[in-house]
C-alpha cells in the first residue's frame, strides 16, 4: 500500500483550505464546510494532519496555529489568513459565507438567538469537549495506570453535561433557534462529540433526546459527508457494531467497560444532572 501523503505546508492558492483529522473537533468544521457546499456551492481543499506523526508540531503548522492542534483553516482569498480553534472557525465561516443565515442567526433580526447559539457553542468548547476528551483518554488509553478516580470523574462529568443537553432537546429538534429550533453551528459544534457518546463510556440510555438529535443531524446528507473527511469516524456509535466485530477490539471494549464499572463502584458514583 502506498504511503499516505505527508503534508509539508498548504497546497491551495485560493479559497478555504482545511487542515484536519478524523476527530470530534475536526468534524465540526468539515460538517459546516459540506453544508456550505450544498447551500452555496462553496468549494474547499483539505489535508489530513496525522497527529501520531507530530505533523501538527512542525514549524510550518505552528506558524498557522501556535497551539499545535487541529483543525485549522486558511482563507487564501484573505491574504492566507489562518483561523484556529473550532468555535472561532465556525463563527468565521458563517460570517464569511452564510449570507442567508441558513446555519447561523442574523444579529440584526435575531440577536437573542445569536447569543443563545454562542452560549451553547461556548458550553461545548469549554465543557463537553474537554471533559469527554479526558473521559476517552482515561477509559481507552490509560487503564494500565489504574486511574479509577479519573475515569469515573470524567465519565461522570460527561454524563452530567449530556443530561443538560438532553433537557435542552426534550421539546426541540435543534439546540438554538425559535420554536423547535434550526440546524445551526450550535449543533455542529457538539455533533462530533455526541456521535461518540458511548465511546466515552456514557450510558446512552439516559439521553434519548440526544440520541434522537444525533440521528436527525446525521440524516442530513452534507453532515453525513462531513463525517467522512478526512476519514470516516472510527469512534462513532453508528460504527460501533462494525468496530466490535474485530475480536481484539471487542476484548478491549469489554476491558474498558469493566474498568469503568469498577471505578464507579469504588467511588460510589451516582449520575446527577440538572
Amino acid at each position: 500500500m502506498a504511503e499516505e501523503h505527508r503534508p509539508t505546508g498548504t497546497i491551495a492558492t485560493k479559497g478555504i483550505e482545511l487542515l484536519t483529522l478524523s476527530t470530534p473537533n475536526g468534524y465540526k468544521v468539515s460538517v459546516l464546510l459540506e453544508e456550505l457546499r450544498d447551500a452555496y456551492g462553496l468549494d474547499y481543499t483539505w489535508q489530513l494532519i496525522d497527529i501520531s506523526k507530530n505533523i501538527q508540531k512542525e514549524p510550518w503548522f505552528i506558524a498557522l496555529n501556535p497551539n499545535g492542534r487541529i483543525p485549522v483553516i486558511i482563507d487564501h482569498d484573505r491574504n492566507d489568513l489562518a483561523v484556529f480553534e473550532g468555535a472561532a472557525i465556525l463563527n468565521y465561516l458563517v460570517r464569511r459565507f452564510d449570507t442567508d443565515f441558513k446555519f447561523s442567526f442574523n444579529p440584526e433580526t435575531e440577536p437573542d438567538q445569536v447569543a443563545i447559539a454562542e452560549s451553547w457553542i461556548a458550553w461545548q468548547h469549554g465543557g463537553l469537549g474537554p471533559m469527554q476528551g479526558q473521559a476517552n483518554h482515561f477509559l481507552r488509553y490509560a487503564l494500565d495506570k489504574q486511574s479509577h478516580y479519573a475515569v469515573q470523574r470524567y465519565v461522570g462529568e460527561t454524563e452530567r453535561l449530556y443530561g443538560i443537553l438532553n433537557t435542552r432537546l426534550a421539546d426541540r429538534d435543534y439546540i438554538a433557534g425559535t420554536g423547535r429550533g434550526k440546524y445551526s453551528i450550535a449543533d455542529m459544534a457538539a455533533i462530533g462529540w455526541a456521535s461518540g457518546l458511548q465511546f466515552s463510556g456514557a450510558d446512552i440510555t439516559k439521553f434519548p433526546h440526544v440520541e434522537a438529535w444525533v440521528a436527525r443531524c446525521h440524516a442530513r446528507p452534507a453532515t453525513a459527508r462531513g463525517f467522512t473527511i478526512p476519514k470516516p469516524a472510527f469512534f462513532a456509535d453508528y460504527n460501533r457494531a462494525q468496530r466490535l466485530a474485530d475480536p481484539e477490539a471487542a476484548k478491549k471494549e469489554q476491558a474498558s467497560l469493566d474498568f469503568l464499572a469498577e471505578a464507579k463502584k469504588q467511588f460510589n458514583y451516582k449520575y446527577t444532572s440538572p
